[in-house]
C-alpha cells in the first residue's frame, strides 16, 4: 500500500523515515507525472501551470521506503522571499544524506540539461549522492530525433534512463533501477 506521510518545510517536520528517493527536477518537466506513473496512481498533482509543489512531500511505499517530491527549482515566479525559504528547505532536506539512498533527477529529454540541471548535477557529483537521470518525455520526440538527442544533448552521460510517462516507456526499468539502492525484499 501506498499513503501520503506529510508535507513538510522544516527538518523539525520531516517524518522519520529509513530510506528515502527523492525525485528533483526543474519545474514543469513533468516529475509529478514521473511519479504518477511510477506508483501506478494520483500521488501528485499535475497541471499546466509548473512551480505547483511548494513543500516537500513524503510518501511511503509498501512500508519499504519513502518516496520524496520536492518542488521544482527553476520557476521564476516567486518572490526573493520565497526564494530563500526554497534554498533553506532545500538545505534542510538535503542535510539528511544518511536517509538519501537515490535522487532520480528528471530532465527534459527534447531540452537536455538547462543551467539549473547543470547545476543540480554538480551538487550531485560534488555530495557523492547516489543518482539516475531521467530524461523524460521521450514520446513527444521521433525516433530520429530522439538518437540525435542522446547522441547531442546526453552524450557523455552515465546512468541515464528514457521514459514516457505518457506511453509508460521504461517505467518498469526506472522502478527496477530505483529498488537496487535500496534494502527491501
Amino acid at each position: 500500500m501506498i499513503r501520503f506521510l506529510c508535507s513538510a518545510k522544516t527538518k523539525n517536520s520531516f517524518p522519520v523515515t529509513e530510506q528515502e528517493i527523492v525525485f528533483v527536477g526543474r519545474s514543469n518537466v513533468g516529475k509529478s507525472s514521473l511519479l504518477n506513473a511510477l506508483y501506478h496512481q494520483k500521488l501528485a498533482y499535475t497541471g499546466k501551470t509548473p512551480g505547483k509543489t511548494r513543500m516537500i512531500n513524503f510518501f511511503d511505499i509498501h512500508g519499504q521506503y519513502t518516496a520524496v517530491d520536492v518542488p521544482g527549482y527553476g520557476y521564476a515566479r516567486r518572490s526573493d522571499q520565497e526564494l530563500i525559504e526554497f534554498g533553506l528547505m532545500m538545505d534542510d532536506y538535503f542535510s539528511r544524506t544518511d536517509k538519501i539512498r537515490l535522487v532520480v533527477m528528471i530532465v527534459d529529454s527534447r531540452i537536455g540539461f538547462t543551467a539549473d540541471d547543470k547545476d543540480m548535477l554538480d551538487y550531485l557529483k560534488e555530495s557523492g549522492l547516489p543518482y539516475v537521470i531521467v530524461a523524460n518525455k521521450i514520446d513527444k520526440l521521433s525516433n530520429n530525433q530522439l538518437a540525435k538527442n542522446k547522441k547531442e544533448l546526453f552524450n557523455d552521460q552515465e546512468n541515464i534512463v528514457y521514459v514516457s510517462c505518457l506511453k509508460k516507456t521504461n517505467i518498469d526499468f526506472l522502478e527496477k533501477t530505483i529498488r537496487s539502492y535500496l534494502e527491501v525484499d
